[in-house]
């Protein structure tokens, strides 16, 4: 007889502290929600170009530079839209003829989309391979952008971020799950592009990109061409507005400062490294986890592909984890269902650095709990 969710009660000690496991929006620190409260009459409801809120954009460009460690030349841009937005800008401001792209779930292909749909661009090179792995970036002719995703959201599969060996385009990387969370190297990049609803626990509508001085000269170079670009998709007004620590348009005031207070968490703390090790933490318990489980296994099969900030964990054809994700969220544990175009029995649990590994590691326990419970 099928037990209902709503009967099944996680006993309060086998709770994790916060509920939030989710790959997007994320947690928020509630201390980053509590410093809204610190300038809610000094900083929220102002003019976004006055000194009130350039010196907040200031503070965030330069803490960025700190936690990436970007050479000298690099740049901090950012502007309104999200990541996804960002692919549109690329296709107008960061490639020029023909891009390359990998191509190893749902949002690393949508980028390679973008760029097949442009009508002013050369249909791109897309170098696919199953869901739960990653393909391998190949220099061919006549490419000038490599577009990489350093972290794929909905399977949980994170790759190195390299240059090609050989190339002379600019690398793209979409680092929007992954940043903040795992370690990248700058030198192997141009652009690195990311939204801060995800290891920067705040909230989405924002695009940040970290460009090398290559890419900013594409960027000046193109806008200069003639090409035609909406204006708030040329990336030239936002490298020009944000070097007046600015946006093009209106920003959410709000998620600019929880995303600074996330960063400068981070950077007390140790900085990247603290972060990463955060989530390194969270990947152990999970992964390690489910390796000794009998019903459960981690999707993504090789150990070096899978993520430390999305896992992303099957389950046995005898449990069924919708029913699980049902009692867990009836106990106040949210937001651990899979992707939904995945379409496997499985839950994806995020691990940003803002999640406590303590939580995760709880967080297995709970489910160990529900899953005995429904099989009684």
């Amino acid at each position: 007889m099928a037990v209902a969710a709503s009967q099944i009660k996680i006993p309060g000690e086998l709770l994790p502290s916060d509920g939030r496991f989710g790959s997007g929006p994320s947690k928020v620190r509630v201390e980053s929600v509590e410093s809204l409260l610190g300038v809610a009459k000094t900083y929220l409801g102002t003019s976004h170009r006055q000194k009130t809120v350039k010196d907040v954009v200031g503070r965030l460009r330069v803490g960025l530079k700190d936690l990436f460690s970007l050479p000298d030349g690099y740049e901090v841009i950012l502007g309104n839209g999200g990541a996804t937005y960002f692919w549109d800008a690329a296709t107008f401001s960061l490639i020029e003829r023909r891009s390359l792209h990998l191509s190893f779930g749902e949002f690393s292909s949508k980028f390679a989309q973008a760029a097949e749909a442009a009508p002013h661009i050369e249909s791109p090179v897309v170098i696919k391979s199953e869901t739960g792995s990653h393909p391998v970036a190949v220099v061919q002719d006549g490419i000038d952008a490599y577009a990489l995703t350093h972290n794929e959201t909905s399977t949980g599969v994170s790759m190195p971020i390299e240059r090609p060996t050989g190339s002379e385009g600019l690398v793209l990387v979409d680092g929007t799950s992954g940043a903040g969370g795992l370690r990248v190297d700058p030198n192997e990049f141009d652009c690195y592009y990311f939204s801060p609803q995800k290891c920067f626990a705040s909230d989405g509508g924002l695009y940040v990109a970290l460009v090398s001085p290559a890419a900013a000269d594409r960027i000046k170079r193109i806008s200069a061409s003639g090409r035609w670009i909406p204006a708030s998709m040329d990336l030239a007004v936002t490298l020009e507005n944000s070097l007046l620590d600015q946006t093009y348009n209106t920003p959410a005031l709000a998620t600019i400062h929880m995303f600074l207070s996330q960063l400068e968490w981070m950077l007390e703390n140790g900085g990247l490294e603290f972060a990463a090790s955060r989530s390194d933490a969270s990947a152990e318990n999970l992964y390690g986890w489910a390796e000794k489980s009998d019903y459960a296994t981690p999707y993504v099969s090789v150990p070096a592909m899978r993520s430390h900030v999305v896992g992303t964990i099957d389950f046995d054809p005898s449990v069924d984890h919708a029913q699980v994700a049902k009692v867990l969220r009836a106990n106040g544990i949210v937001d651990v269902e899979p992707y939904r175009k995945l379409g496997r029995n499985q839950l994806r649990i995020a691990m940003f650095p803002a999640i406590d590994p303590d939580d995760v590691q709880a967080l297995t326990e709970c489910i160990d709990f529900v899953v005995s419970a429904i099989s009684e």
